[in-house]
């Protein structure tokens, strides 16, 4: 796996880019969540299974992880910098062009899919709504996904079990793939990888 940084206008932000030079069956951009970087277990087993299948891997570390920040920025400043990111980064894009992330950051593949053209979006453990506050829903994020989706979830996830996640997308386009464990999804990362590349391969 080779980093590359890139800038964007929140300050530098860093692509770990793994996958075959040549031959791509297509690109997958990944992003981390708000309480975590791109070595969190399920984007490491993620990004090894989709390079194992000929997919080019794109970890994206945002500026405010880079800089050493603990905090998050809010949601339109980490669209804007994932934004940057993506036009910095066309020469690697190679073949369709998929986004996710797991949870903030599959919030943001979510957002922008549309605007970057992408052809589906992966989403590991999206947040929908706060531990114990279903009333604060984020399915209009999930509802704004017009291309191919699927929602890799815990079963235990306190943000969201996989029954409430498929009742949010009634009536959308949209799978959801329950896996072992909670809103960290590291209980087994190997069906996390498993869910995500025998989607990507119908894709």
């Amino acid at each position: 796996m080779t980093a590359r940084e890139v800038r964007t206008p929140l300050g530098p932000a860093r692509v770990h880019c793994t996958g075959p030079a040549a031959g791509v069956a297509g690109t997958l951009v990944l992003g981390h969540g708000a309480g975590g970087g791109v070595d969190s277990a399920d984007l490491r087993a993620v990004a090894a299974a989709g390079a194992a299948a000929r997919w080019r891997v794109l970890l994206v570390e945002q500026p405010w992880r880079v800089a050493g920040r603990r905090i998050a920025p809010a949601p339109p400043r980490l669209d804007e910098a994932w934004t940057a990111v993506l036009v910095e980064v066309r020469d690697l894009l190679g073949g369709p062009l998929v986004l996710g992330g797991r949870s903030a950051g599959a919030r943001v593949a979510c957002r922008t899919a549309a605007a970057q053209g992408a052809a589906g979006v992966l989403a590991l453990a999206f947040p929908l709504h706060p531990p114990g506050r279903p009333e604060k829903s984020r399915a209009a994020e999930l509802h704004g996904v017009d291309v191919p989706l699927v929602v890799v979830q815990g079963q235990t996830d306190a943000f969201g079990r996989p029954a409430e996640v498929e009742a949010a997308l009634a009536g959308h386009a949209g799978t959801v793939r329950p896996v072992p464990g909670d809103h960290g999804l590291r209980k087994d990362p190997a069906a996390v990888a498993t869910a995500a590349v025998s989607w990507l391969g119908r894709l």
